[in-house]
């Protein structure tokens, strides 16, 4: 049992280390989107770097449409970049989310998006006096209003 037993358990070990080693480059051909996440993983640092960062402001406008909505998010086909003097705020309601921005024709809504069991009723994203977005959900209802006071966009009661 001695020379043969230990043949065989030589064997199962090389046999185990290449598929090992088969294994391993085969998921460092394929990438790391298989044990990582896509860009490798970020410090804390890096997080709150890139957060602190400002956002770009796009050179072009394009159309797009949130899921789950009946308008618009960003700027309409055609029109001109934002020429924003005031400043750009999100709100949040039970209901759902939208950003604002305060510019020369005044206040506008940038982009909305309602909350899981909730979905867009109505918009009216401006550029207006106010704008307002209305989340409804089996149960509730949110409208969130807009104003501009000063440059800064706020939330006011619905008249």
């Amino acid at each position: 049992m001695g020379r043969r037993s230990i043949l065989v358990a030589t064997g199962w070990v090389a046999t185990a280390a290449i598929a090992t080693v088969i294994g391993l480059g085969a998921i460092r051909l394929v990438g790391e989107s298989l044990t990582g996440t896509p860009g490798g993983v970020r410090s804390e640092a890096e997080i709150e770097r890139a957060l602190a960062a400002p956002e770009p402001t796009p050179t072009t406008s394009t159309a797009s449409t949130v899921p789950g909505t009946t308008g618009t998010a960003s700027a309409a086909p055609g029109s001109a970049p934002s020429a924003s003097s005031g400043a750009r705020r999100g709100f949040a309601t039970d209901g759902g989310t939208a950003v604002a921005e305060c510019g020369v024709g005044g206040v506008r809504l940038v982009s909305w998006a309602p909350a899981q069991g909730y979905r867009v009723r109505d918009v009216d994203r401006g550029p207006d006096d106010d704008v307002e977005v209305t989340f409804q959900g089996a149960a509730r209802e949110y409208e969130l209003k807009v104003r501009c006071i000063g440059s800064e966009p706020v939330a006011v009661a619905d008249d």
